[in-house]
């Protein structure tokens, strides 16, 4: 005999089933929720931080504003860099090339290897922005090295300021690609990298045939992740460049901070803002159909 299925709660049990979870959604639509719609209003407004004159509502002005502004264009030009340099090339890449290494190395080496790399990862964002500050600065620590090797010397936050911001970001943030990537190789089974190299594949042809397509998930997970971080970063190039010199390293969030509380321009800033929150939603979009595309 055919088992019924069973019945779905119906009525006031249907929506007391709801009840556990309506604290939890109130808070969220509170302290969440609120305040972004409020930051969505304030984008279509003319709200300042000084000045007597009264908050009016501009429609769609802000953002023609921004889309006709050349710094806004250098900005997203440069956020762009920012975020292939140092997320998508360099955290990426030397995470999972740092991951690699580290399984065929000794135990001390890989405890060396991680406390080193981890301990970038755990300093707070202005003193490692402090610290890159020291290094390249004119009389840092690289321009010593340099010497050192009778190597020609420069000014690097000026000659190149946004690499010099996209080194010290992948400085920071390879650690968490290390560790993602880490725990993806080790749920590797050692029977298939084993039959592939008693196939003859070589080191590489086992890393690209074999280990990156049992690893593509955590790949996809890891870029989306380290690309919404690398958006956001804003005190790391304040403390190295403060988006100089002129606007020659001066990101979306930079760009965002300058025009609301250097320039008092909070309906223009907070429309900045929600661009660069369309542009994480569309890198978002581009690696969860990736993912999706992957079950």
């Amino acid at each position: 005999m055919t088992a019924l299925p069973a019945a779905r709660p119906r009525g006031p049990r249907r929506r007391l089933r709801w009840l556990p979870l309506a604290p939890a959604t109130l808070l969220l639509l509170l302290f969440l929720g609120g305040p972004i719609a409020y930051c969505v209003y304030i984008a279509f407004t003319d709200m300042q931080l000084t000045g007597s004159s009264a908050t009016h509502f501009v429609g769609l002005d802000n953002f023609k504003q921004a889309f006709s502004d050349d710094k806004f264009i250098n900005a997203v030009v440069l956020t762009l860099v920012f975020t292939v340099l140092s997320s998508i090339v360099g955290q990426n890449t030397l995470g999972l090339a740092l991951a690699a290494l580290m399984r065929r190395a000794s135990r001390p080496v890989r405890t060396l290897t991680g406390a080193v790399v981890i301990a970038a990862w755990v300093l707070p964002e202005i003193v490692a922005g402090f610290l890159l500050y020291a290094f390249f600065n004119q009389r840092g620590t690289l321009n010593d090295i340099l010497e050192w090797l009778h190597l020609p010397s420069q000014n690097w936050l000026f000659t190149l300021p946004i690499l010099a911001v996209s080194f010290a970001n992948v400085w920071r943030g390879t650690a968490f690609s290390m560790l993602v990537y880490s725990a993806a190789l080790s749920d590797i089974p050692r029977e298939v990298t084993e039959a592939a190299e008693v196939d003859g594949a070589s080191g590489w042809q086992r890393m690209w045939r074999v280990t990156l397509p049992m690893i593509r998930r955590s790949i996809a997970t890891n870029l989306m992740l380290n690309t919404l971080q690398t958006l956001s970063v804003f005190g790391l190039i304040w403390a190295m460049t403060r988006g100089g010199p002129g606007t020659r390293s001066q990101t979306l969030p930079v760009f965002m901070y300058d025009q609301a509380f250097l320039k008092a321009l909070i309906g223009y800033g907070t429309a900045v803002a929600l661009l660069l929150l369309l542009v994480g939603a569309l890198f978002s979009m581009v690696y969860l159909r990736l993912l999706r595309e992957e079950v």
